[in-house]
């Protein structure tokens, strides 16, 4: 007997949603309705220099367009700052985490000098270099109030878990098919930034406490986060959150095969509606059946 499980859409309010995110916020309903479980919305807007309460409200009804039932409240990552800067506080009070004081034009120099500079799924990685600052010159930059990142010191985390092998359940696909067990290799993204001046928490420590929060059973989202799945689950664990299963879904393209993106301009929902588009066409042309 399938399990009901607990997903959710985590839209950004930063511009009108698209087909694209039709297909998350679909897939995500789907695989919650088909097990008798709950889908669940998130408002990811910690950027508030790009969030605007209108593309919020255009969310809720483009949402409602497409005929998609919300359970329970809708959670705003904006009132969630003080949760965020605990997880903060433990991990830094534990050690594993430190002060990156490297500008990104630094770390492009620098990757850029070495002969084989350390490599991720999506391109070069962090080197480490603030990493292995001696005490003393990271304590004076601090007390020097010189700007910094906070990055997760990914090696520490692993002596922090005795370096036990690690996994996430994939019920979907990765971008090279993967399916199944698929074992952890947090280090692939280096040590990631978790919190900047201008930005707060970034998306990763956010989204396993967010998920966390929430009860999800299973993340739905493009297969573009597969990558992220792998450190987020290094946060699952060091942190203690419950651990959900998860299932990533292709991402739309147009003709061209570039993927859709708000930055670009493609097609909103709402023109779509406006040209006279309906929700069960939006279904047929992603391929996505009802029921």
């Amino acid at each position: 007997m399938t399990r009901p499980e607990t997903t959710r859409f985590a839209p950004s309010p930063t511009g009108r949603l698209h087909l694209g995110h039709a297909l998350a916020a679909l897939t995500a309903h789907d695989l919650a309705r088909r097990s008798g479980g709950r889908f669940l919305l998130r408002i990811e807007d910690i950027d508030t220099a790009r969030c605007q309460p209108a593309f919020e409200a255009a969310i809720l009804d483009d949402i409602a367009w497409l005929g998609l039932g919300v359970d329970g409240p809708v959670l705003r990552q904006s009132g969630e700052t003080a949760r965020y800067r605990g997880a903060l506080a433990d991990l830094s009070s534990r050690g594993l985490t430190y002060p990156c004081f490297c500008t990104r034009g630094a770390i492009a120099a620098e990757l850029a000098r070495m002969p084989a500079a350390p490599q991720g799924p999506e391109g070069p990685v962090y080197p480490g270099t603030c990493r292995m600052l001696p005490e003393g010159e990271r304590r004076r930059r601090l007390d020097a109030g010189e700007p910094h990142a906070l990055r997760l010191d990914v090696a520490a985390c692993r002596v922090a878990i005795d370096d036990r092998p690690l996994a996430f359940e994939e019920t979907g696909h990765g971008p090279g098919g993967e399916h199944g067990a698929i074992r952890v290799e947090p280090a692939a993204s280096g040590d990631i930034v978790l919190a900047r001046k201008d930005l707060g928490v970034s998306y990763h420590l956010a989204v396993v406490l967010d998920d966390h929060a929430q009860g999800v059973t299973l993340v739905s989202r493009g297969e573009d986060l597969f990558p992220a799945t792998h450190v987020q689950r290094l946060l699952q664990v060091v942190l203690g959150l419950d651990l959900p299963r998860y299932h990533h879904h292709r991402l739309v393209r147009d003709a061209s095969g570039r993927r859709l993106a708000k930055r670009d301009g493609d097609t909103t929902l709402a023109a779509l509606r406006a040209a006279g588009i309906t929700p069960p066409e939006i279904r047929a042309q992603l391929g996505v059946p009802s029921g």
